[in-house]
């Protein structure tokens, strides 16, 4: 058991080092070491507990939780919570002043730009992976897709949408 926690430790310690405008775009680099490095889940099991924290109220990062405790219980999700805020929240605190003293440099603007523009990138990575994921059959791929084009192109409210696929994905099971 203290092998597995130093493991989710050492994992979520590093990816809140590199979870720049937010966990999500860890989410990559989180079920490769979890679902191939650890062996703890399947990408399937990731791909759940990731849409159990997304429609659950609360912060992104609640999947940590969920998956530290999939993987060692209540100690599991206590060491994964602590990891993935930390390391961030002591980087940050340590750097804020400094960032703050050099609001109008121009070196900063640029090293904003830099960091918003991998961001980006590494979200639009993190829905790759779940798309591969969750897409294991025609009829999902299908689903994925019209759920992203209609977001994209309707306001319609997010959370209608997730009904939807739910209702679909259990029409599908049942069927």
């Amino acid at each position: 058991m203290t092998k597995t926690l130093t493991s989710l430790a050492l994992i979520y310690g590093q990816l809140s080092l590199l979870a720049f405008g937010g966990g999500n775009s860890v989410v990559p680099e989180m079920q490769r070491q979890l679902v191939d490095v650890q062996h703890w889940m399947t990408a399937r099991e990731f791909a759940a507990l990731y849409a159990l924290a997304q429609a659950a109220p609360g912060p992104n990062m609640l999947v940590c939780s969920l998956i530290g405790w999939r993987v060692a219980g209540l100690p599991g999700a206590l060491v994964a919570t602590l990891g993935i805020c930390g390391p961030s929240g002591l980087l940050t605190y340590a750097v804020s002043s400094a960032w703050y003293r050099f609001r109008e440099a121009p070196w900063r603007r640029i090293v904003q730009s830099g960091i918003s523009a991998v961001t980006v990138g590494l979200v639009m990575a993190g829905a790759v992976v779940l798309c591969r994921s969750t897409s294991t059959h025609w009829s999902y791929a299908v689903m994925t897709a019209a759920s992203t084009t209609t977001l994209l192109t309707t306001r319609l409210h997010p959370l209608i949408v997730l009904a939807t696929g739910a209702a679909l994905g259990v029409a599908g099971a049942l069927g």
